[in-house]
């Protein structure tokens, strides 16, 4: 099998899988985003995420993360919900958070994509799946596997689809054709910029300070929120979606077609009132298959009381 034919094995299986969009590149040292990280990270934009310290050799360079690779595979799988009601109005949910967490769904699927290349191609791959699950720049690889280009935001946008995707990568042994990357079409657009309450996003865009973004706050931060955010969070209770809702390229955003991505039955009749007096017994039964219990009961607690305090009582 030759690269060319090799590359449509992989893509048209992984399309089969459910997957929206996939790409190849070279593995090699990443030198332009080693000198972005660094300088990311010097700059303290990772706020209390001293992990993203730690094996930056491996972050930038998949041949130390898997010896022998030739190829990452970056592949997209799309998670916007038909109906985004937990979004719409306080405590919000960040869209990707609605269904099952994704680390187990999309782990599944690369799994399966894997023994299924194996059996075509007649011999074992040697390599490892990863969904933000190690020191790997998914965003990065996915811009130079060509499947969107990194926006303003910082987060890949795909011309065909926007950015309600989860990304996957499969580092390996493997000798595909490769893909090449596409060019920036965000253009003169400043609406993520201006639309972030904490002012996260850089002036000039592609550079956000993760320590003032709404998901951070709310998800990575295990300290008290600090009082400058109070009244700047718009609402939201676990992660944002801000800077994806006002992006133009989300128009093209289509419903998912994932039955674990759909939120448990009684997420989207949750209102004000449910959230705040949402009990750890609930918690537990809403949010037990979700990426939410990162936060645990507590956390998700804090975010909400926080959101609720200076805040008018729910009328009975």
């Amino acid at each position: 099998m030759n690269p060319t034919q090799l590359a449509t094995l992989i893509k048209t299986t992984a399309y089969d899988l459910g997957f929206g969009f996939v790409g190849i590149a070279r593995a090699e040292r990443m030198e332009p985003e080693e000198a972005r990280l660094e300088a990311w990270l010097n700059a303290g934009h990772h706020g209390t995420m001293r992990w993203m310290e730690n094996h930056f050799d491996k972050r930038v360079d998949p041949t130390k993360l898997v010896p022998g690779a030739r190829s990452v595979v970056s592949l997209l799988y799309n998670y916007f919900p038909a109906d985004d009601t937990p979004s719409r109005e306080a405590p919000k949910l960040a869209r990707y958070a609605y269904g099952e967490d994704y680390h187990r769904v999309v782990r599944g699927k690369l799994r399966e994509l894997v023994a299924r290349l194996e059996e075509s191609i007649g011999a074992p791959i040697d390599g490892r799946v990863f969904v933000d699950s190690a020191p790997v720049l998914e965003r990065d690889w996915a811009a130079r596997a060509g499947t969107g280009w990194t926006g303003k935001n910082t987060l890949l946008l795909n011309p065909k689809a926007g950015s309600y995707f989860f990304l996957a990568e499969i580092i390996s042994d493997l000798a595909p054709a490769t893909d090449t990357g596409i060019r920036d079409h965000c253009g003169t657009c400043t609406r993520c910029i201006e639309a972030c309450p904490t002012e996260a996003i850089s002036p000039a865009g592609y550079v956000v300070d993760g320590s003032r973004c709404i998901s951070y706050l709310t998800i990575e931060l295990r300290e008290a929120i600090p009082e400058e955010f109070r009244g700047r969070m718009e609402g939201w209770a676990f992660g944002c979606d801000i800077c994806q809702e006002v992006c133009p390229w989300n128009r093209f955003s289509t419903p998912h077609r994932e039955p674990a991505f759909e939120p448990h039955p009684d997420l989207p009749g949750m209102g004000e009132r449910e959230w705040r007096e949402m009990t750890e017994e609930v918690f537990r039964r809403v949010f037990q298959k979700s990426a939410v219990k990162r936060t645990k009961f507590s956390g998700l607690r804090r975010n909400i009381d926080f959101l609720a305090e200076g805040t008018d009582p729910v009328e009975d």
